[in-house]
């Protein structure tokens, strides 16, 4: 058990300090992490417990700490909340400061204009691999399609997009 509480410390750790543009921008290396090499859970699981955590009620990434606890109860549930958001924080903190002292430095603008095409590309391989997990049949698919663009075109607040096509879900798959 210690040994995996290591690794969980070190994994999230080093997620902690990669999550620029916010936290779901990590979200492919975690799945890879606890997917594919640690095998602590299947692809499903590791969906399973994103959309869990998304629809609860609290911080953006639950994730973080409902992968701990699946992989080793309270213990890792810790041990992953603090590995993943104390190094950021402690890191943002200080950027923050940084970035108020030099406020009036003509470069300032030019930092923030490259920061943003590389968030939007690492939220959009987040989104990616949220689907491809998500979506394992035709019809998977298509509610998943339906429900993002019905989610970008349309000012309807995500989660009841996220309900709709939950029920969509079940019911097409009563029908299977």
């Amino acid at each position: 058990m210690t040994g995996t509480l290591v690794s969980l410390a070190l994994i999230f750790s080093q997620l902690s300090v990669l999550a620029f543009g916010g936290g779901n921008t990590i979200l492919p290396e975690m799945e890879r992490q606890v997917v594919d090499l640690h095998r602590w859970m299947t692809s499903e699981e590791f969906s399973a417990l994103f959309a869990l955590g998304q629809a609860a009620p609290g911080p953006n990434l639950m994730i973080v700490t409902l992968v701990g606890w699946h992989v080793a109860g309270w213990q890792g549930m810790l041990v992953t909340s603090l590995a993943k958001f104390g190094p950021s924080s402690l890191i943002t903190v200080g950027a923050l400061h940084l970035w108020e002292r030099f406020k009036d430095r003509p470069w300032r603008r030019l930092v923030q204009a490259g920061l943003v095409p590389m968030t939007a590309g690492l939220v959009a391989a987040s989104a990616a691999l949220i689907v491809e997990a998500s979506a394992t049949s035709w019809l998977l698919a298509g509610i998943t399609a339906a429900v993002a663009v019905l989610a970008i075109r349309t000012r309807v607040h995500p989660l009841w997009w996220l309900a709709a096509g939950s029920v969509a879900g079940l019911l097409g798959g009563a029908y299977l």
